[in-house]
């Protein structure tokens, strides 16, 4: 099994996951079991197709799903900031 460990987007990824488990931290209750639950899974999924990618002859199809994955990770963090937003005009 190839070396995953020193790899500079897995190091990333995986300071992200922990990043994100600390903000879910201070969620609402309702948050933290709704979208905050979404955030982390999406963000431990990204180090684990780091893992997958960097295993497999045939990287496309990891890198793929590394890079929509990542994609809906961005839209989750929007739709957060949006409805942090919206609470803050209420």
């Amino acid at each position: 099994m190839a070396h995953y460990e020193n790899l500079p987007i897995y190091k990333k990824a995986f300071e992200l996951a922990v990043y994100i488990e600390q903000v879910v931290k201070g969620f609402s209750r309702y948050h933290k079991y709704t979208i905050g639950s979404d955030l982390r899974n999406l963000s431990r999924n990204l180090a684990v197709l780091v893992i997958k990618a960097n295993s497999i002859k045939d990287k496309l199809p990891a890198l793929t799903e590394l890079r929509d994955k990542s994609e809906e990770l961005k839209l989750t963090i929007m739709k957060c900031e949006f409805q942090q937003w919206q609470c803050q005009q209420q």
